[in-house]
């Protein structure tokens, strides 16, 4: 029996994390954030003082890191062991990932990892290539999307939020910047995938995106 997957892809902000772990955890299926994977290899590259364009040493770090994620209703990301969760959001941090996601290489290192969370009952796989590159096959794919104002507002409140003090226009900016980065890149580019289906949740709350992408969902696999 093939196992369903369902791909949420989109810029950074759009609300991706949030919708996808909610509708896996309404479909109890498996989740797979692939930002965080990028991340965390951020964070690793970052503590270990590596430099972005060390391309030997990103490959090393990446062949031995080990994660672990447990997604009850928010996402828990250990990287050897050290819970890294709190970091992960850190615009530092979405820098660097957004830089060595581009390079082939490491995608190659990091694309196995992803697969493998493709396992019964189901997958709901969020990032910006799993309808494109990871996972062409899904059954269902979305393009989530939402205007850089509306993704540099929802940011600067959640990390204000967590008590740390940013400046909404050096956010917007740098999301601008990540936008157009991931655009142009040429390994897995961040797009949409012919047979998604569009979103912008600009307007929408959460529950709104939410009940329209489990709409899209087969009731088969709806055990709700």
């Amino acid at each position: 029996m093939s196992v369903p997957v369902l791909t949420i892809d989109g810029p950074s902000g759009a609300g991706k994390g949030t919708v996808s772990r909610l509708i896996a955890k309404k479909l109890g299926w498996n989740y797979l954030d692939s930002g965080s994977i990028y991340r965390s290899l951020a964070i690793a590259l970052l503590e270990n003082n590596t430099d972005a364009s060390d391309v030997d040493e990103i490959l090393n770090i990446a062949r031995i890191m080990e994660l672990s994620f447990e997604c009850n209703d928010e996402l828990s990301v250990k990287l050897n062991g050290v819970d890294i969760t709190s970091k992960l959001g850190m615009e530092s941090t979405g820098n660097v990932a957004s830089i060595i996601a581009a390079i082939p290489e490491v995608r190659q290192i990091l694309f196995q990892k992803q697969k493998d969370f493709k396992n019964p009952p189901g997958l709901v796989a969020d990032g910006r290539d799993m309808g494109t590159v990871v996972f062409p096959e899904a059954e269902i794919k979305v393009f989530l999307t939402a205007s850089a104002a509306e993704r540099a507002s929802r940011r600067y409140k959640q990390l204000m939020e967590k008590g740390i003090d940013v400046n909404i226009q050096q956010i917007t900016r740098e999301i601008e910047e990540r936008d157009c980065r991931d655009k142009a890149r040429k390994t897995a580019p961040l797009a949409q995938a012919d047979d998604a289906v569009f979103i912008d949740s600009s307007s929408m709350t959460i529950e709104n995106v939410i009940d329209q992408v489990l709409s899209l969902v087969p009731q088969q696999y709806r055990a709700i």
